[in-house]
């Protein structure tokens, strides 16, 4: 029980480091080609969405391959969307991106604050930051989050080629968020039941494909405003 838990440090370190390879390798990519390397990264980020997506809401029930969980992924998106919008918690993020970009001295990366918050909601959504948080808290056990740290070192390099150094900063909310989990550990183990985790899986592989949708196509959603979605997927699970 005793010692450093260290799993939240070594994700937003990976995060640094992916962000710096990627800033360093991106100088020397055209315009061309960072677009298609950020067009790329968004069909991968459906992909990702959609198989979590799936293995939450398909099953086989005598031998044939049924749905469900219709209703706990239009009552937790449409009613945590409302509840986002209303708080407006995607604005947040861009405030935040702003000040960041002015702190930092990059006034003028007219991309900064599109990659950091873009950069923001793709890896600090997922059970993965959960129960890695819950485990290295509980058990001193970061493996989890290792993990993560290294699927989170690729996609950042990755963003960072295309969309900018405003990435490199999406360390900051994976620190706080995991770092508050970790820290509150105790707490939230008994919240987080087999079937919560796995509503909270689905409902954040859903807002991950949205991500991926507007890296493809331009923003056409705002996923900030989606993040109450899970919550209110955990909450659905004790009710549904």
């Amino acid at each position: 029980m005793g010692g450093i838990r260290i799993g939240a440090l070594v994700n937003g370190a990976a995060i640094l480091l992916g962000g710096l390879c990627g800033a360093l390798f991106g100088r020397f990519l055209n315009d061309r080609s960072q677009e298609t390397l950020g067009k790329v990264c968004g069909v991968s980020t459906l992909f990702i969405g959609i198989a979590g997506a799936m293995q939450g809401m398909l099953s086989i029930q005598d031998g044939a391959l049924s749905s469900g969980q219709g209703m706990l992924v239009t009552l937790s998106l449409v009613l945590g969307a409302l509840i986002g919008e209303l708080m407006n918690i995607e604005g947040l993020f861009e405030r935040f991106g702003e000040w960041l970009k002015r702190r930092t001295g990059n006034a003028s990366d007219l991309k900064f604050v599109d990659g950091f918050v873009t950069a923001s909601l793709t890896v600090s959504i997922g059970a993965m930051a959960v129960v890695g948080s819950i485990q290295d808290g509980l058990l001193g056990d970061p493996s989890v989050l290792m993990t993560k740290a290294v699927l989170d070192f690729i996609i950042i390099m990755v963003m960072t080629c295309s969309m900018g150094k405003g990435c490199v900063f999406s360390a900051i909310p994976v620190l706080a968020l995991e770092g508050a989990m970790t820290l509150l550990a105790g707490l939230l183990e008994p919240v987080m039941t087999p079937a919560a985790l796995a509503s909270l899986s689905m409902v954040g592989s859903i807002l991950i494909f949205c991500v991926g949708l507007n890296l493809v196509w331009g923003k056409q959603l705002r996923v900030g405003n989606m993040l109450p979605a899970l919550v209110l997927a955990v909450i659905g699970a004790y009710l549904i």
